[in-house]
Protein backbone atom coordinates (compact mmCIF):
# COMPACT_ATOMS: atom_id res chain seq x y z
CA UNK A 1 0.00 0.00 0.00
CA UNK A 2 2.54 2.02 1.09
CA UNK A 3 4.40 1.95 -2.31
CA UNK A 4 1.47 2.73 -4.23
CA UNK A 5 0.27 5.57 -2.31
CA UNK A 6 3.90 7.21 -1.66
CA UNK A 7 3.80 8.69 -4.83
CA UNK A 8 0.97 10.80 -5.12
CA UNK A 9 2.10 12.94 -1.27
CA UNK A 10 3.35 16.40 -1.64
CA UNK A 11 6.45 16.53 -0.09
CA UNK A 12 7.18 20.29 -0.54
CA UNK A 13 4.69 22.85 0.68
CA UNK A 14 2.87 24.71 -2.33
CA UNK A 15 3.06 28.54 -2.13
CA UNK A 16 -0.57 29.91 -1.63
CA UNK A 17 -1.17 32.79 -0.64
CA UNK A 18 -4.71 32.95 1.72
CA UNK A 19 -7.57 34.67 0.73
CA UNK A 20 -10.20 34.73 3.03
CA UNK A 21 -11.28 32.32 5.14
CA UNK A 22 -11.01 29.19 2.83
CA UNK A 23 -8.33 27.31 4.66
CA UNK A 24 -10.58 27.20 7.94
CA UNK A 25 -13.79 25.77 5.85
CA UNK A 26 -12.09 23.70 4.07
CA UNK A 27 -10.07 22.01 7.36
CA UNK A 28 -13.75 21.85 8.85
CA UNK A 29 -15.35 20.20 5.55
CA UNK A 30 -12.55 17.45 5.73
CA UNK A 31 -12.79 16.76 9.55
CA UNK A 32 -16.10 15.44 8.42
CA UNK A 33 -14.92 14.18 4.96
CA UNK A 34 -17.42 16.16 3.42
CA UNK A 35 -17.24 16.49 -0.57
CA UNK A 36 -15.84 19.78 -0.91
CA UNK A 37 -16.46 21.50 -4.70
CA UNK A 38 -14.45 24.45 -5.88
CA UNK A 39 -16.22 26.85 -8.11
CA UNK A 40 -14.18 29.70 -9.91
CA UNK A 41 -12.76 30.94 -13.39
CA UNK A 42 -10.12 29.16 -14.98
CA UNK A 43 -6.35 30.09 -13.60
CA UNK A 44 -7.52 31.68 -10.15
CA UNK A 45 -6.15 29.10 -7.88
CA UNK A 46 -8.43 25.81 -7.36
CA UNK A 47 -5.72 23.74 -8.08
CA UNK A 48 -3.19 24.92 -6.17
CA UNK A 49 -5.56 25.60 -3.11
CA UNK A 50 -6.35 21.44 -3.47
CA UNK A 51 -2.51 21.04 -3.13
CA UNK A 52 -1.59 23.11 -0.47
CA UNK A 53 -4.48 21.96 1.61
CA UNK A 54 -3.24 17.89 0.81
CA UNK A 55 -0.19 19.38 1.92
CA UNK A 56 -1.26 20.70 4.94
CA UNK A 57 -3.12 18.08 6.16
CA UNK A 58 -0.25 15.18 4.97
CA UNK A 59 -2.94 13.77 2.76
CA UNK A 60 -2.12 12.00 -0.62
CA UNK A 61 -3.29 13.76 -3.49
CA UNK A 62 -4.27 11.90 -6.74
CA UNK A 63 -6.02 14.12 -9.52
CA UNK A 64 -7.61 13.60 -12.65
CA UNK A 65 -8.17 16.17 -15.03
CA UNK A 66 -11.69 15.27 -16.64
CA UNK A 67 -12.49 14.94 -20.67
CA UNK A 68 -15.45 14.24 -22.68
CA UNK A 69 -14.11 10.92 -23.64
CA UNK A 70 -13.24 9.81 -19.93
CA UNK A 71 -15.49 6.61 -19.41
CA UNK A 72 -16.26 5.48 -15.69
CA UNK A 73 -13.96 2.66 -16.36
CA UNK A 74 -10.85 5.78 -16.17
CA UNK A 75 -12.18 6.45 -13.19
CA UNK A 76 -12.90 3.58 -11.51
CA UNK A 77 -10.50 0.48 -13.05
CA UNK A 78 -10.04 -2.09 -15.87
CA UNK A 79 -9.22 -5.49 -17.05
CA UNK A 80 -5.90 -5.80 -18.20
CA UNK A 81 -4.16 -8.74 -20.34
CA UNK A 82 -0.25 -9.42 -19.34
CA UNK A 83 1.69 -12.78 -19.65
CA UNK A 84 -0.19 -13.96 -17.09
CA UNK A 85 -3.66 -13.57 -18.19
CA UNK A 86 -6.00 -11.32 -17.37
CA UNK A 87 -5.40 -8.85 -13.90
CA UNK A 88 -7.68 -5.93 -12.75
CA UNK A 89 -6.10 -3.00 -12.39
CA UNK A 90 -7.87 0.04 -9.80
CA UNK A 91 -8.44 3.50 -11.75
CA UNK A 92 -7.61 6.42 -9.54
CA UNK A 93 -10.52 7.33 -7.69
CA UNK A 94 -10.65 3.61 -6.70
CA UNK A 95 -6.96 3.73 -5.75
CA UNK A 96 -7.75 7.01 -3.54
CA UNK A 97 -10.94 5.31 -1.70
CA UNK A 98 -9.36 2.17 -0.96
CA UNK A 99 -6.13 4.01 0.36
CA UNK A 100 -7.46 7.20 1.98
CA UNK A 101 -6.84 9.89 -0.61
CA UNK A 102 -8.13 13.30 -1.55
CA UNK A 103 -9.27 12.30 -5.36
CA UNK A 104 -9.32 15.79 -7.14
CA UNK A 105 -11.71 15.41 -9.99
CA UNK A 106 -10.49 18.56 -12.10
CA UNK A 107 -13.28 20.52 -14.61
CA UNK A 108 -15.58 18.21 -13.49
CA UNK A 109 -18.44 19.39 -16.02
CA UNK A 110 -16.01 18.39 -19.04
CA UNK A 111 -16.66 14.53 -17.77
CA UNK A 112 -19.81 12.97 -19.22
CA UNK A 113 -22.92 12.51 -17.12
CA UNK A 114 -22.74 8.79 -17.05
CA UNK A 115 -19.62 8.88 -16.04
CA UNK A 116 -19.95 11.47 -13.00
CA UNK A 117 -22.49 9.17 -11.44
CA UNK A 118 -20.34 6.40 -10.44
CA UNK A 119 -18.91 8.92 -7.45
CA UNK A 120 -22.67 9.15 -5.84
CA UNK A 121 -21.82 6.27 -3.85
CA UNK A 122 -18.68 7.87 -2.74
CA UNK A 123 -20.46 11.66 -1.74
CA UNK A 124 -23.26 10.02 0.69
CA UNK A 125 -23.16 8.74 3.82
CA UNK A 126 -22.57 4.89 2.38
CA UNK A 127 -18.97 6.42 1.10
CA UNK A 128 -18.93 2.83 -0.84
CA UNK A 129 -17.89 2.55 -4.40
CA UNK A 130 -19.06 -0.74 -6.02
CA UNK A 131 -17.04 -2.34 -8.60
CA UNK A 132 -19.19 -4.26 -10.88
CA UNK A 133 -16.58 -6.15 -13.20
CA UNK A 134 -15.40 -7.90 -10.51
CA UNK A 135 -18.08 -7.51 -8.02
CA UNK A 136 -16.30 -6.08 -5.20
CA UNK A 137 -17.77 -3.27 -2.78
CA UNK A 138 -15.08 -1.19 -1.61
CA UNK A 139 -15.62 1.12 1.84
CA UNK A 140 -14.07 4.20 1.53
CA UNK A 141 -10.89 4.61 3.70
CA UNK A 142 -11.68 6.99 7.14
CA UNK A 143 -8.94 9.40 5.28
CA UNK A 144 -10.48 9.45 2.40
CA UNK A 145 -12.21 12.51 0.45
CA UNK A 146 -13.57 13.70 -2.75
CA UNK A 147 -13.38 17.01 -4.37
CA UNK A 148 -14.61 18.46 -7.48
CA UNK A 149 -13.92 21.79 -9.56
CA UNK A 150 -15.59 23.25 -12.41
CA UNK A 151 -15.52 26.85 -13.84
CA UNK A 152 -19.12 28.00 -13.70
CA UNK A 153 -18.54 30.63 -16.70
CA UNK A 154 -18.66 27.66 -19.32
CA UNK A 155 -21.77 26.21 -17.97
CA UNK A 156 -24.27 24.98 -20.35
CA UNK A 157 -27.05 23.23 -21.09
CA UNK A 158 -24.98 20.05 -21.93
CA UNK A 159 -22.22 20.71 -19.61
CA UNK A 160 -23.02 21.30 -16.14
CA UNK A 161 -23.69 18.84 -13.40
CA UNK A 162 -26.82 17.50 -12.38
CA UNK A 163 -28.74 18.50 -9.13
CA UNK A 164 -28.43 15.38 -7.99
CA UNK A 165 -24.86 15.55 -7.83
CA UNK A 166 -24.78 19.09 -7.08
CA UNK A 167 -26.18 18.99 -3.66
CA UNK A 168 -24.04 16.02 -2.57
CA UNK A 169 -21.06 18.41 -2.00
CA UNK A 170 -20.38 21.60 -0.01
CA UNK A 171 -18.84 24.63 -2.05
CA UNK A 172 -16.28 26.58 -1.88
CA UNK A 173 -16.18 30.11 -4.29
CA UNK A 174 -12.75 31.26 -5.97
CA UNK A 175 -12.00 34.81 -8.08
CA UNK A 176 -9.46 36.35 -8.90
CA UNK A 177 -7.38 37.93 -5.96
CA UNK A 178 -8.60 41.50 -4.98
CA UNK A 179 -4.77 43.77 -6.63
CA UNK A 180 -2.65 43.68 -4.13
CA UNK A 181 -3.03 40.15 -3.06
CA UNK A 182 -3.32 39.22 -6.82
CA UNK A 183 0.72 41.36 -7.26
CA UNK A 184 1.79 39.93 -4.70
CA UNK A 185 1.28 36.17 -6.12
CA UNK A 186 3.44 37.28 -9.57
CA UNK A 187 5.82 38.75 -8.03
CA UNK A 188 6.00 35.81 -5.40
CA UNK A 189 5.81 33.34 -7.75
CA UNK A 190 8.19 34.92 -10.92
CA UNK A 191 10.60 36.99 -9.19
CA UNK A 192 9.69 40.21 -10.55
CA UNK A 193 9.39 43.29 -9.07
CA UNK A 194 6.23 44.40 -7.64
CA UNK A 195 6.00 47.75 -9.71
CA UNK A 196 5.76 45.26 -12.59
CA UNK A 197 3.94 42.65 -11.03
CA UNK A 198 1.29 45.37 -10.34
CA UNK A 199 1.28 46.64 -13.78
CA UNK A 200 0.35 42.74 -15.18
CA UNK A 201 -1.91 42.99 -13.00
CA UNK A 202 -3.76 45.75 -14.23
CA UNK A 203 -3.85 44.71 -17.06
CA UNK A 204 -5.57 41.97 -16.28
CA UNK A 205 -8.09 43.91 -14.93
CA UNK A 206 -8.96 45.56 -17.86
CA UNK A 207 -9.16 42.38 -19.72
CA UNK A 208 -11.51 41.24 -17.31
CA UNK A 209 -13.85 43.68 -17.91
CA UNK A 210 -13.76 42.92 -21.38
CA UNK A 211 -15.18 39.60 -20.68
CA UNK A 212 -18.64 39.10 -22.74
CA UNK A 213 -17.43 42.10 -24.99
CA UNK A 214 -15.31 40.71 -27.30
CA UNK A 215 -13.70 38.25 -24.79
CA UNK A 216 -14.40 34.76 -23.98
CA UNK A 217 -12.59 34.56 -20.44
CA UNK A 218 -10.31 37.27 -19.11
CA UNK A 219 -6.59 37.21 -18.40
CA UNK A 220 -5.90 34.62 -15.32
CA UNK A 221 -3.31 35.03 -12.48
CA UNK A 222 -1.87 31.52 -13.77
CA UNK A 223 -1.14 33.75 -17.53
CA UNK A 224 0.28 37.21 -15.19
CA UNK A 225 2.17 34.09 -13.94
CA UNK A 226 3.74 33.06 -17.15
CA UNK A 227 4.07 36.68 -18.24
CA UNK A 228 6.38 37.21 -15.23
CA UNK A 229 8.31 34.54 -15.91
CA UNK A 230 9.29 35.23 -18.99
CA UNK A 231 10.10 38.80 -17.97
CA UNK A 232 12.68 37.54 -15.23
CA UNK A 233 14.45 35.52 -18.30
CA UNK A 234 15.04 38.69 -19.64
CA UNK A 235 12.34 38.71 -22.68
CA UNK A 236 10.98 42.35 -23.12
CA UNK A 237 8.36 43.40 -21.19
CA UNK A 238 5.55 44.02 -24.11
CA UNK A 239 6.78 40.89 -25.87
CA UNK A 240 6.00 39.07 -22.98
CA UNK A 241 2.91 40.45 -22.29
CA UNK A 242 2.05 39.80 -25.86
CA UNK A 243 2.97 35.78 -25.48
CA UNK A 244 1.45 35.02 -22.35
CA UNK A 245 -1.79 37.27 -21.75
CA UNK A 246 -2.70 38.70 -25.43
CA UNK A 247 -1.95 35.99 -28.34
CA UNK A 248 -3.73 33.31 -25.94
CA UNK A 249 -6.79 34.63 -25.78
CA UNK A 250 -8.24 36.12 -28.60
CA UNK A 251 -7.36 36.06 -32.52
CA UNK A 252 -9.29 39.33 -33.18
CA UNK A 253 -7.20 42.40 -34.69
CA UNK A 254 -9.39 44.58 -32.97
CA UNK A 255 -8.91 43.05 -29.57
CA UNK A 256 -5.29 42.67 -29.65
CA UNK A 257 -4.85 46.00 -30.70
CA UNK A 258 -7.19 47.33 -27.61
CA UNK A 259 -4.70 44.82 -25.12
CA UNK A 260 -1.51 46.15 -26.90
CA UNK A 261 -3.02 49.43 -25.94
CA UNK A 262 -3.70 48.42 -22.29
CA UNK A 263 0.26 47.20 -22.06
CA UNK A 264 1.58 50.47 -23.31
CA UNK A 265 -0.74 52.14 -21.06
CA UNK A 266 0.96 50.56 -18.11
CA UNK A 267 4.65 50.10 -19.62
CA UNK A 268 5.18 52.65 -22.41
Amino acid sequence: MRDIISQYRIEKEPYYRIVSDELAVFDAAYSVRMPMMLKGPTGCGKTRFIEYMAWRLQKPLITVACNEDMTASDLVGRFLLDATGTRWQDGPLAIAARYGAICYLDEIVEARQDTTVVIHPLTDNRRVLPLEKTGELINAHPDFQLVISYNPGYQSVMKDLKQSTKQRFGALDFNYPEHAIEEEIVSHETGVAREIAGKLVSIAEMARNLKGHGLDEGISTRMLIYAGNLISKGVEVKKACCVALIAPITDDPDMRDALDAAVTTFFG
